[in-house]
């Protein structure tokens, strides 16, 4: 069965637009890996916002940005960044909400993450749930990088049975990213008639390398993409989806499907991407790339600096081996980490750390 969250209430603070000067007042400490992170500053809506409208029959806003993500110990420090980030470029910040997904498996973390976000976002509207991770595990192949291979990865996979039936489109955004534009841009894309998820497609990337010699060595697998208009890749780090169309054509089983089936005969090798381009490539709404300036971790392998992509930037997305929080404080950043340490919440700064 896929994973199912309990019923918590939701809990709606204001938000409001930002400030720049603001005082540390509190401080969260993660009893695992002893982080501290600052208070950050409060935001307001602009005049033009407008008010969140609650359906009587619904137990969240019709009228919100709603925004996923993951939430572990692991990229935590990463995790507060971006939400920073969108708090602080949106025009309308009271009106986001963030959905976060958790592992149950650790139910200590569970407290903790969320006693640290309270303490550092006190206006934020959030709630947390939890995601059977053990239950996902039984799933999950080795990748090419260890990292991958967290179940917690999977999460994006199920949030149209983990989040309440009433959030009809959602934004899911991975943790190593931030946002210099207003996130409502993005969540208003357009999915047309049938599409199910939006997201920057690349089709200049070489496709075939994302599955193995043995998959397009056998035509009832390759013959998958036969009656699509050109597959590309696509970065699932980024994505705008609509659940309602997600349940009514059960994704969730077509991408487990997948992924059964490659613990039997081994068809790709990156993770949980490649079961998304399987169900998703070449039926996708399209996204302006400025919203998913990826790569910028370096590749799998050696997490070599990169540069920006041509054209104008909404988000940047350090998907890869290096993270800029950890190449910060090995003081061997590169240049594009300096565009995300002005939303780093962690208390004791890498430029003060002995």
């Amino acid at each position: 069965m896929p994973p199912m969250a309990p019923s918590y209430s939701f809990s709606f603070f204001f938000l409001f637009f930002f400030t720049f000067q603001y005082t540390i007042v509190a401080f969260s400490t993660t009893t695992t890996t002893q982080q501290r992170f600052k208070e950050a500053p409060k935001f307001y809506n602009s005049p033009t916002c407008q008010t969140l409208q609650h359906h009587p029959n619904h137990t969240c806003p019709m009228n919100a940005v709603h925004v996923a993500m993951t939430l572990d110990v692991a990229y935590l420090r990463g995790s507060m960044a971006a939400i920073l980030s969108v708090l602080q470029h949106s025009s309308c910040p009271e009106n986001v909400i963030f959905h976060f997904v958790s592992a149950a498996s650790q139910p200590s973390s569970f407290a903790t993450l969320n006693q640290t976000l309270t303490i550092s976002f006190p206006y934020l509207n959030f709630r947390i749930y939890p995601f059977d991770d053990d239950a996902v595990s039984r799933l999950v192949s080795t990748s090419i990088r260890s990292a991958l291979d967290t179940p917690l990865n999977y999460a994006r996979s199920y949030l149209a049975n983990i989040l309440p039936r009433c959030v009809v489109r959602v934004v899911y955004l991975d943790s190593d990213l931030i946002l210099v534009d207003d996130i409502a841009k993005l969540a208003a894309t357009s999915l047309g008639e049938t599409e199910v998820l939006a997201a920057p497609e690349y089709c200049s990337a070489d496709f075939s390398a994302y599955f193995t010699p043995s998959f397009w060595a056998n035509p009832s697998l390759s013959l998958s993409f036969s009656n699509r208009t050109r597959p590309c890749y696509f970065n699932t780090g980024v994505m705008v989806i609509d659940l309602q169309r997600w349940r009514a054509g059960d994704y969730t089983t077509a991408i487990e499907e997948w992924m059964e089936l490659q613990k039997r005969m081994r068809i790709y090798e990156l993770g949980s991407l490649p079961p998304f381009l399987l169900v998703f490539a070449g039926r996708i709404a399209p996204v302006d790339r400025r919203w998913n300036q990826h790569g910028l971790g370096g590749d799998n392998f050696r997490g070599l600096c990169r540069e920006l992509h041509p054209g104008p930037v909404s988000l940047m997305h350090w998907s890869g081996k290096g993270k800029p929080w950890a190449r910060l404080d090995a003081n061997m950043p590169c240049p594009l980490d300096a565009l995300w340490a002005p939303y780093d919440l962690l208390q004791t700064h890498y430029s003060l750390q002995a």
